[in-house]
């Protein structure tokens, strides 16, 4: 286990990269899912009262959908305790004191943080500073 930083404790983890570059999309709120963010072996979808989000494989993605390509995710591997709360903020919190936003989405057993991929090696670094392994 790492250190803490102020009140957020800090722990070290296994993280990997998924291959695939990842587009974060916004469809017509009124759609139905659509067919074409369900094809990849990763894919998010969270459906509001107000809007409609899809993570999924940028080449995937029409070309007229609203959406912002290059993200990378990293996955925190799990499976982990639900409701630990530790756990991305390990990850967060080093991040953000390199500047780096994330996007995170959390699972069953596990966390997944998505950053830009211009920004993934320096994501990477800082990590590996705070004494995560990534593969």
């Amino acid at each position: 286990m790492g250190g803490a930083r102020g009140n957020v404790p800090i722990r070290s983890l296994r993280l990997s990269v998924l291959e695939e570059r990842l587009a974060v999309c916004g469809p017509d709120p009124g759609s139905e899912t659509p067919a074409w963010a369900l094809a990849a072996p990763f894919f998010s979808v969270t459906r509001t009262a107000d809007e409609l989000s899809v993570v999924c494989s940028e080449h995937d993605v029409p070309p007229e959908v609203l959406c912002e390509r290059g993200w990378r995710a990293l996955k925190l591997e799990g499976p982990f305790e639900f409701g630990k709360m530790d756990v991305l903020p390990s990850v967060a919190v080093p991040l953000a004191e390199r500047e780096v936003s994330i996007l995170a989405i959390a699972t069953y057993d596990t966390d997944y943080a998505f950053v830009q991929e211009s920004q993934l090696n320096l994501a990477g670094r800082a990590l590996r500073e705070r004494g995560h392994e990534i593969r």
